[in-house]
């Protein structure tokens, strides 16, 4: 492994990154303003010298046909809850429920300034009332806040953006808020990125840490785990793409590879004797367990590789992704990793095995500037691990066989007001554990969800 590691960071060291995204007042989908999608709002033209506000307001009002797992009262919808049933054999979560909330109203700045250091300077701050967790709903948080110096061929960028395998210019626009979540990878990363152009193509390099979206562990969800590896993530990006302005085409394809490094324990505790009650006199006294702490360093490593593409005609624009990973859950998706065997028993020592998952999705939508019909659909599979596991895991949906979505979506636009409405019918087979993390004789329950989304921008 530290072979590997070696090559796989002096191959990222060699190449450089990225082209950025323009910034202005976003759609409704969780994803950056994109000037080459119909579907967009208009963006505002940022002076070549100053700052320019933007955003939107949006009100989500939706039912579900079951209870769901989500987050921030599920208005950012996963897949449907497992059958629980009760005392007499009733299925507690085959309950409906509705819910309005206005928590993705969003606010975004643009600055450009003079150049600095032979490059075209400016940055972008981006926030809304989504809140970290969910105790915090409603509270203004982070979303985007970067600083990029562009050169000719060349673009640096450092700050909080999107995980370089979430594609913005290749992303679901659902109506949705989870922008086809856990179908796609999703999730925002402080980063340092570097592209550079060659022509048609773009070679990118990005080192991340974690923040917002991070990976389970024995302590449970924590950014800890990445950073006690002081490896940062890695990911390796190729893009190919052109446009025809004259026939209104445009293509865009890449592909990439990402590895993460992560920390699970710092120490184990050992119990050398276990607690005990005695009784003199008629009384109780208790006696605590003795432990033994132990300094561990062990780590897990995981790849991940994903693939996109989208053709814009003059009417119709269709894209497609696919993403296979060794240990999804930072990208708010299925998978994870678990422990495999206990290397040494006096110390609590153990070693780690990942929980693997494939993603797939597809997207149709026409391009008109008023009505703009669209369909994505998708289908993720957990592949559990390669290794018998022995001991916990830390993963998401690992009683889950398969699951899959269809969304069909109508949005009328109407000056700055968007009027959008879409179905989801989000299906998941959920099994019995096996020993390699995956689920067997599974089957499927659904949920069914009508969203209307009205927005304002501005």
């Amino acid at each position: 492994m530290k072979q590997l590691l070696r090559i796989t960071t002096l191959l990222f060291v060699l190449i450089f990154y990225f082209s950025l995204i323009n910034c202005s007042a976003q759609t409704g989908d969780p994803k950056p303003p994109a000037k080459e999608e119909q579907h967009e709002i208009p963006a505002k033209k940022a002076p070549l010298f100053g700052v320019v506000f933007s955003g939107y307001v949006k009100t989500d009002i939706f039912f579900d046909s079951r209870q769901t797992v989500g987050l921030r009262e599920s208005q950012f919808l996963l897949f449907p809850e497992a059958v629980r049933k009760d005392a007499e054999g009733n299925d507690i979560n085959a309950k409906a429920s509705y819910n309005f909330l206005s928590i993705q109203t969003r606010l975004a700045c643009s600055a450009t300034g003079p150049d600095a250091l032979g490059a075209k300077t400016s940055a972008y701050v981006e926030g809304e009332f989504f809140g970290n967790i969910n105790t915090a709903i409603n509270a203004f948080r982070l979303r985007h806040a970067w600083v990029k110096l562009a050169w000719p061929k060349t673009e640096l960028l450092v700050g909080q953006w999107w995980h370089p395998m979430f594609i913005p210019e290749c992303s679901p626009a659902t109506v949705s808020f989870n922008t086809g979540a856990p179908f796609v990878v999703f999730s925002r990363n402080p980063q340092i990125k570097v592209t550079r152009g060659f022509g048609h193509f773009n070679i990118s390099l990005t080192a991340l840490s974690q923040i917002d979206f991070v990976s389970d562990g024995p302590s449970g969800p924590s950014p800890r785990y990445a950073r006690n590896s002081v490896l940062p993530e890695l990911d390796l990006q190729l893009q190919y793409g052109f446009k025809n302005e004259e026939k209104k085409m445009e293509f865009l394809a890449g592909a990439g590879i990402n590895y993460l490094l992560l920390t699970p324990r710092l120490n184990t505790d050992v119990v050398i004797k276990k607690g005990y009650d005695t009784v003199i006199n008629n009384l109780v006294f208790h006696h605590d367990a003795v432990t033994a702490s132990y300094k561990t360093n062990t780590k897990t490593g995981a790849f991940a590789a994903n693939i996109y593409a989208k053709l814009k005609l003059k009417n119709l624009t269709m894209k497609a992704g696919g993403e296979y990973g060794e240990n999804n859950y930072s990208y708010t998706m299925v998978g994870g990793y678990a422990v495999r065997s206990i290397t040494d028993p006096l110390r609590g020592f153990v070693d780690y095995t990942c929980i693997r998952s494939l993603a797939v999705w597809g997207e149709v939508h026409t391009n008109g500037t008023k009505w703009q019909p669209g369909i994505f659909a998708a289908y993720s599979r957990n592949l559990g691990s390669l290794d018998i596991i022995t001991g916990p895991a830390y993963a998401r949906g690992t009683n889950i066989d398969y699951l899959y979505r269809i969304s069909p979506r109508m949005i009328l636009n109407v000056q700055k007001l968007r009027i959008a409405a879409e179905v989801e019918y989000t299906a998941t087979a959920y099994g019995r554990v096996t020993e390699y993390g995956y689920a067997v004789d599974s089957k499927e329950v659904a949920n069914l969800r009508l969203l209307i989304g009205v927005y304002y921008f501005f």
